[in-house]
């Protein structure tokens, strides 16, 4: 499809559009001038607001302000320190889980008793023992 140079700048084809980082401001949403930072300009006066961009449409790059709390949470959780103490937390949990199935382990008898088990192992094999030990009650 070929557009007129006053069609292309109106078009949302992806041609029309700048895809390069430098071009876009580059990729760090908290520099100056970056993507994050620009605000819809109105045609003529050069006024922020007023319908958004090209041809009266909303514009592409909502203020800071104007984003929805998804994209801020999405924005916030992007950073490296956000992902740095994420990793933090999901590894003190992930060793808690484990201590709490090498725990279960020592409580469950097997032949031989140091044998190893998997996890999916370890929890049949105690929902076995509970039972037999409520079986044991009950007689």
């Amino acid at each position: 499809m070929m557009l007129s140079p006053d069609q292309a700048a109106d078009s949302d084809h992806p041609s029309s559009a700048p895809s390069d980082p430098e071009s876009l401001g580059g990729t760090d949403p908290k520099a100056p001038g970056s993507v994050s930072d620009l605000e819809p300009v109105g045609e003529g006066d050069g006024e922020a607001g007023g319908g958004g961009g090209c041809g009266g449409r909303p514009g592409l790059y909502p203020h800071p302000q104007q984003l929805s709390r998804e994209e801020k949470r999405r924005r916030r959780r992007a950073t490296a320190k956000y992902r740095s103490a994420h990793a933090t937390r999901e590894r003190i949990r992930v060793e808690a889980f484990n201590l709490a199935f090498a725990e279960l382990r020592k409580l469950l008898p097997t032949l031989p008793p140091d044998k190893k088990l998997s996890k999916i192992e370890i929890l049949r094999l105690a929902i076995c023992y509970i039972s037999y030990l409520n079986h044991v009650l009950d007689v």
